[in-house]
Order: C-alpha cells, then structure tokens, then sequence
C-alpha cells in the first residue's frame, strides 16, 4: 500500500482481509447460469482462503437478476444475522430494451440497500454487451469478479466493525 499522507496524527480506518469469524449470505442468480456459478465458485474458493469457515456461508438462489435487491432486503431482515451480503449475478445485454430496465433496477436497488444497512451490500452483478465479456469477467481472462467480489466483502466487514 501507498504511502499517501505522513502526518501521524490523522487517523486512518480500514479493513483488513482476515474473514475467521465473518457470516456471510451469498445472493446469486442463476440466470445465465454457466457464468453465475463460476462466479459463485470463485467466490467461495476466495472466502475460504480468506479464512471464512464454509458453515458461516449460506448461498440463496434466485431466478434471475431483478430478484437479487428484494432477496438480499430480505436476508438483512431476517432473523438470521449476517456479517454482510454478496450480490452475484449475470446481466448480459440483448436485442432488447429488457437489458436497461433490469441493470438499473438491480444497481438501484443493491446501492439501495448498502447505504441503507448496517452491513455491508456488496455489488457483484455483471453487466455486459455480450457472452464473451461476461465470460471472460467470471475466469476466462480478466480475473474473476465473484473473487474480487468476495475481497471487497471481507474487507467491507472489517471496515464496518472499525467505525
């Protein structure tokens, strides 16, 4: 990590990668469902090396994307308390105006929900022009967002516990 600032006297908060005692829901659509699910492997593989024992894990499947905000509203709700929520997810544009309405309802209402929870909501939807793109975000060539995704989730936690 850069150096950014000097002065010992600000105080800097942020989170650490260290998920040993983290609760997590996973909420992943399984709509285009070869690419979700490699999100979703990438995801658990990376929570598991970040020391998150597999049994604080709960994964809820859902029909497609614009099911994720009111599914991931309902995890927060319940009586079950989660460390945070990590929202997968694969929205792929088609020759329809379909595409627009589903991402923006989807990134409205997770962006929603982070601002308004008290944990974190952690945004791991893909949103892409075609297969290939979505392939290639999910392991193919640019890494894998699920993995990525899951880091931010870690880090989010630990960061909400230092506030």
């Amino acid at each position: 990590m850069q150096t950014i600032f000097t002065n010992n006297n600000v105080k800097l908060i942020e989170g650490v990668l260290d998920g040993k005692t983290a609760k997590i829901a996973i909420v992943v659509s399984r709509f285009n469902e070869t690419v979700t699910n490699a999100l979703l492997t990438a995801a658990l593989n990376k929570f598991v090396s970040m020391g998150v024992d597999s049994k604080n894990i709960s994964i809820v499947r859902v029909p497609g994307a614009f099911e994720i905000p009111g599914t991931a509203r309902q995890l927060i709700n319940s009586s079950e308390k989660y460390d945070a929520i990590l929202t997968l997810g694969a929205i792929i544009r088609g020759e329809t105006s379909h595409y627009d309405v589903v991402v923006n309802a989807v990134s409205s209402g997770v962006a929603s929900l982070a601002a308004q929870s008290d944990v974190p909501v952690v945004f791991g939807v893909l949103t892409t022009d075609t297969v290939d793109q979505a392939m290639n975000r999910s392991g193919l060539k640019h890494g894998n967002t699920g993995a990525s995704s899951a880091e931010t989730t870690i880090e989010m936690i630990n960061l909400y516990k230092r506030i």
